[in-house]
């Protein structure tokens, strides 16, 4: 099986990065911003981006852009270097966005859900010189000592020591954009190693333009769609399947601040939402809302999903409460700029148990642990190549040469392709828990837990959930007497609370090993279950 009954754009081989050869589609956007102004040129009245009672049409939003990055100019920022966004879902962080597209900044994002350690590590890391922050986050900002770097912090309402976002925009917006080469990086976003120290990977204008033609192509997206954003949009997913696809074909993106199934439905109902990518979670918690049928959304007709498995009863209630609407799973990663994989709408029913189809350019192999290509059918390591692959990551060398082999990404899951093509991943060769569709690794908490004087040595493992797919559980041994509230609370302190350990068993004995001295995380696993 393959795209060729889908529109897509013509493609050739280019070489990328110094070493690649990738496909890439012969006519596109040359850069990010390039693909704002051209949505702005296309739809000046058509609308840009609704949150709340707020409203801009692509010739507003081009502008007020023009107008930030202007204001970036002003205090000094050059193209190269970077600017962190502490903000929640809201307009101000994809204008700011585009505002440092056009200056050939590169936006660094950070998580609301963040704590001070996590922020300090990433800002000092890609050495920003500028932070967007919400009020609320105020009292998790690294002190000024830490951070001899960030030379602004910009609070989005006016703060007493802080410069007001509003203050940021200048009134003239006359420059031209700079220069910016398609395979400058544009965002940096940390993704949580297997060693505890988060990687920046680097997505590159090329590899996000790439993505969002592969979205406008394979979801038949036009200036009609209005993308629902309920997803954070400082991740992967936000970026890469809500803002850009709709800077692409000049639709309208609806940011929902946040995901509370009531007030969802009521936005989707009242701006007549066409597609949107959630978690399959979020679909259920939909469902289980008791006026559900009392919401018009007749022009819901793309339901995009990924991050864990759809229930089949998900599925079929959804088919029959909403039957235009066509549910697509995809499968993807930051180091792929989202999409690796997507399923043809025509096929979710009957291959429920595939992510899908590799998406347009994309190649993926299934490896052996010793670096060889299986057959079709074969479970191995999945290895991903295309023009949405990374360039590598931020300032760490070792870290590209382990994950990256001739333009390959190394997944780290395991999976399989079938004779037709069908994507296929069965589970993680890293210890990472899927918390419904925010990706957690083990050694990442084990690493927060270590640092407690009571603990000697702990295990992450996923305790199974009918709701979110699994919940973080630690099996913690110790050298003097603690509770697991105080555990909680110290992981709490130090961490992104989807993180936390919602539930913890606390024993004196080790930890159960093997021969070789690994932890046997399986057998702790089974254990939740027996």
């Amino acid at each position: 099986m393959d795209w060729s009954q889908y529109p897509i754009p013509a493609m050739r081989l280019e070489t990328r990065f110094g070493d690649r050869v990738v496909p890439a589609f012969e006519n596109r956007p040359a850069n990010i911003w390039a693909m704002v102004a051209d949505a702005a040129a296309r739809r000046p009245d058509g609308e840009a981006l609704i949150c709340g009672v707020e409203r801009m049409t692509w010739r507003e939003v081009a502008q007020k852009s023009m107008q930030i990055a202007a204001g970036f100019k002003e205090i000094g920022l050059k193209p190269g270097d970077r600017i962190a966004l502490l903000l929640g879902n809201r307009n101000e962080f994809v204008l700011a966005l585009y505002g440092a597209a056009h200056l050939g900044l590169v936006s660094v994002m950070l998580s609301t859900r963040q704590q001070k350690p996590e922020i300090a590590y990433v800002l000092t890391d890609c050495g920003a010189k500028l932070l967007i922050y919400e009020d609320a986050m105020a009292d998790r900002l690294p002190d000024q000592l830490e951070l001899p770097e960030l030379l602004h912090r910009v609070s989005i309402s006016p703060t007493e020591g802080a410069l007001a976002f509003q203050d940021l925009v200048a009134t003239d917006a006359s420059q031209s954009p700079a220069a910016v080469d398609e395979q400058d990086t544009a965002m940096i976003l940390y993704t949580s190693g297997t060693t505890g120290r988060p990687k920046g990977a680097m997505l590159a204008h090329c590899n996000l333009v790439h993505s969002a033609m592969v979205y406008e192509a394979c979801l038949e997206l036009t200036h009609k769609d209005r993308s629902i954003a309920a997803v954070p949009l400082a991740h992967v997913t936000g970026i890469a399947a809500n803002i850009m696809p709709m800077a692409r074909c000049a639709g309208a993106l609806i940011i929902v601040p946040d995901f509370k199934a009531a007030e969802y439905l009521k936005i989707a109902s009242r701006e007549r939402a066409t597609q949107t990518v959630m978690v399959p979670a979020m679909y259920n918690l939909c469902l289980l809302q008791a006026d559900f049928d009392s919401y018009d959304l007749s022009a819901w007709r793309v339901g995009g999903y990924g991050g864990a498995p759809m229930p089949v009863a998900t599925i079929e209630k959804l088919a029959v409460k909403l039957p235009g609407l066509k549910l697509v799973n995809a499968y993807g990663s930051t180091e792929t700029s989202s999409p690796s994989t997507i399923m043809p709408p025509e096929f979710t029913a009957s291959h429920g148990d595939s992510v899908g189809l590799p998406c347009p350019g994309a190649h993926i192999m299934v490896m052996s642990a010793d670096g060889r290509e299986l057959p079709r059918g074969g479970v191995g390591e999945l290895w991903i190549h295309g023009g949405s692959v990374i360039k590598g990551y931020w300032n760490n060398p070792r870290a590209t040469a382990e994950s990256f082999t001739a333009g390959y990404w190394h997944s780290g899951d395991l999976g399989s392709i079938d004779e037709q093509n069908f994507v296929r991943v069965f589970d993680r060769q890293k210890d990472m828990i899927n918390r419904g569709g925010l990706k957690i690794y083990s050694a990442e908490v084990e690493s927060v837990l270590a640092g407690h004087p009571a603990v000697i040595e702990s295990a992450i493992v996923a305790r199974p959930c009918p709701v979110l797919g699994e919940r973080v559980h630690a099996v913690v041994v110790v050298r003097s007497e603690i509770d697991s509230p105080t555990l909680r609370s110290w992981c709490a302190e130090r961490m992104s609370d989807y993180k936390v350990p919602e539930t913890i068993s606390i024993s004196t004995e080790p930890l159960p090993r093997n021969a070789n001295g690994k932890v046997m995380k399986k057998s702790l696993r089974d254990s939740l279950t027996s």
